[in-house]
């Protein structure tokens, strides 16, 4: 049985966050949220795990027990240690002494934590309890894994790591959904959702994704439309819509370019 959303709109107030937002989480694979800052992806997790409630739509979820969910926060008690995270969430969760102690081990041990029990979480690196947040939401066993964007501000080994563990889990059977600011990342994603200001802008396999682009990228150094230009390095990548003679040299699209295009040429659209 997969999990999702189907057709959702959220409003807070007068704002519309999500317009129709269709998510499918199935089990064994890693959906990826991507966008901006404000593009609706906390709101579709939110949304997922029962903390906002939509004005239409459908949401398919499991019983709270069964889910797992990192939020954008670091995920686990600052004053609590490594353990005693462990214990407080075990015990909210009903598992048993064995189990839980089982799961933690294992958890702990694969995150690099075991020898960290004793530490409070505020005395952990920030990638380090990211890790503990993880393995929070993991530690019931969960049929639905929501993270909020786990590897934001961590270090590069700990992102690798962090990787791993999502990989795993749903190697496991775990359905995976997970926003990311890292397109290296959303690219190993089985699906992606792109959205920009609640809209869904590209929804697919990367390299559907890719393949769905309309218009033209060049690489220029000085762009002839700078509301369409991104910076790539020293030079600059810029959109040409359909139909528009592009100026520059034509380049082959990455993820990062197929993004920013869907939201230029919504922009466009609108």
């Amino acid at each position: 049985m997969s999990w999702g959303l189907h057709e959702v709109t959220v409003r807070f107030g007068h704002q519309v966050a999500l317009d129709q937002v269709s998510v499918e989480a199935v089990p064994g694979h890693v959906i990826g949220l991507v966008g901006g800052d404000g593009a609706g992806k906390t709101t579709v997790l939110r949304t997922l795990v029962g903390e906002v409630v939509p004005a239409s739509g459908t949401v398919r979820a499991p019983d709270a027990h069964r889910i797992g969910y990192l939020p954008a926060s670091a995920g686990s008690w600052a004053e609590l240690s490594v353990q005693e995270n462990v214990d407080f969430v075990g015990q909210s969760f009903g598992l048993s002494r064995t189990d839980l102690g089982e799961r933690a081990d294992r958890l702990l041990e694969r995150a690099g934590l075991d020898a960290a029990r004793n530490r409070l979480a505020r005395q952990l690196s920030g990638g380090m309890r990211r890790k503990l947040g993880f393995c929070l939401a993991m530690l019931a066993g969960p049929d639905l894994l929501v993270l909020d964007e786990p590897s934001t501000g961590v270090d590069p080994v700990s992102r690798v790591e962090l990787w791993r563990m999502v990989s795993e889990a749903a190697a496991a059977g775990t359905a995976v959904v997970m926003s990311t600011t890292y397109l290296d990342e959303a690219e190993r994603c089985g699906e992606l959702v792109v959205l920009d200001e609640g809209h869904t802008l590209v929804s697919g396999p990367p390299a559907d994704a890719l393949q769905a682009m309309v218009g033209t990228v060049v690489r220029v150094a000085t762009p002839t439309h700078p509301e369409r230009a991104w910076r790539r390095g020293r030079e600059h990548h810029e959109w040409f819509p359909p139909g528009e003679q592009p100026v520059g040299t034509p380049v082959t699209p990455d993820l990062e370019d197929v993004v920013i295009a869907a939201s230029l040429a919504r922009r466009v659209e609108a």
